[in-house]
């Protein structure tokens, strides 16, 4: 359903451009739900506001495609997306407090979607807007109340109900949770999903918190610097990590299960995309880093069915390789530690 190839995302500077998102390629099935996850800076919004065409100056595309259900987003009309905007492909923003107009009600900004997309009769409106309402958990009586008037939590459903209106094939929600305590996401994360269920539509959803969509993605995407770290399927990539950036993140938030562990955390920042370190992005922070790290540039490279950018699952090649040869692969398991054995064991027993 969803294509993204070579997508490259620039941010204009007085200087020299800082490219935030870099040469990513991933795509999303009909029905699937993709968790993409890093820290704050990696590019994880970017990306996302990228598919959605929703950049403004000074970011910009600047290489990539973005193939929704066969036409490219990238060189579409503004015309064009905004007929497939909502109808088709609908964004969840971060705050729902700044999404939503804080001097219009809930109902009039439900209104104003319908009518951008052809409803005129005010009776189907407003037995549209009670719909996808009531299919978050709000009373319609809310269509009447103003984003100040929400808690933080019927202000994010009141986005996502926004998000439903058409019953689009992708929606695409950009750390929707980040306000909310512990409760009020999980609660959101399972009707997210309940939704999902029974609509079929897709799902990308971006967060810094790898633990909140251990239970709920089908694929996980770790971006790291502007690029893809590891991305594989879920329960792969938390039973056995193959990153050492997604072996931290697991293990810097506790597990409830199995022995007491200290939390690690990974030391120091990421790297300033303006001035990008020789070699791996994540050498500098690499506790297994090896002496080539910071000289030669990983290439994301396929063990299993995970890909992987590190440098300890690509053979040290002989001579360079020549046009259209591959980098070949170590087949060989990596020195270094181990899979976070305690958070396969949470993911055993939270499912069984």
């Amino acid at each position: 359903m969803l294509e993204v190839s070579g997508l490259t995302v620039e941010y204009a500077t007085g200087s020299s451009p800082v490219r935030a998102v870099d040469d990513v390629s991933f795509d999303v099935a009909t029905g699937e739900f993709i968790g993409i996850v890093g820290e704050s800076g990696c590019g994880k919004s970017t990306l996302l506001f990228a598919v959605a065409q929703l950049l403004s100056p000074p970011a910009a595309v600047t290489a990539g495609s973005v193939t929704f259900r066969g036409e490219n987003l990238v060189t579409m009309t503004g015309r064009r997306l905004n007929a497939i905007r909502w109808q088709n492909l609908s964004v969840v923003m971060q705050s729902a407090m700044n999404a939503l107009n804080p001097v219009m009600s809930v109902g009039a900004q439900f209104a104003d979607a319908l009518r951008a997309h052809g409803m005129s009769s005010r009776k189907a409106i407003a037995a549209r807007s009670a719909e996808v309402l009531r299919l978050v958990g709000i009373d319609a009586a809310h269509l009447r109340s103003y984003p100040h008037q929400l808690s933080g939590g019927m202000r994010q459903r009141a986005m996502i109900a926004m998000a439903l209106l058409f019953t689009p094939d992708l929606v695409i929600m950009d750390e929707p949770t980040s306000a909310l305590d512990v409760v009020a996401q999980r609660s959101l994360m399972t009707q997210i999903k309940e939704l999902q269920r029974e609509f079929g539509f897709a799902v990308i959803f971006v967060t810094h918190d790898m633990s909140l969509v251990s239970h709920y993605s089908d694929r996980l995407m770790v971006m790291y610097a502007g690029q893809v770290a590891e991305s594989g399927p879920t329960r792969q990539i938390f039973g056995d990590p193959l990153h050492p950036y997604s072996r931290g993140l697991l293990e810097a938030f506790p597990s409830i299960n199995g022995a007491r562990v200290p939390l690690k955390g990974i030391p120091g920042a990421p790297p300033d995309l303006s001035v990008i370190p020789n070699g791996c992005r994540f050498a500098p922070r690499c506790p297994v880093k090896l002496s080539r790290c910071e000289t030669t540039v990983p290439v994301l490279v396929d063990r299993d069915d995970t890909s992987v950018r590190c440098l300890k699952y690509t053979a040290e090649p002989t001579q360079p390789p020549g046009p259209g040869e591959k980098t070949p692969v170590n087949t060989l398991s990596p020195d270094g530690p181990g899979p976070s054995e305690r958070h396969s064991e949470q993911q055993g027993n939270e499912h069984s």
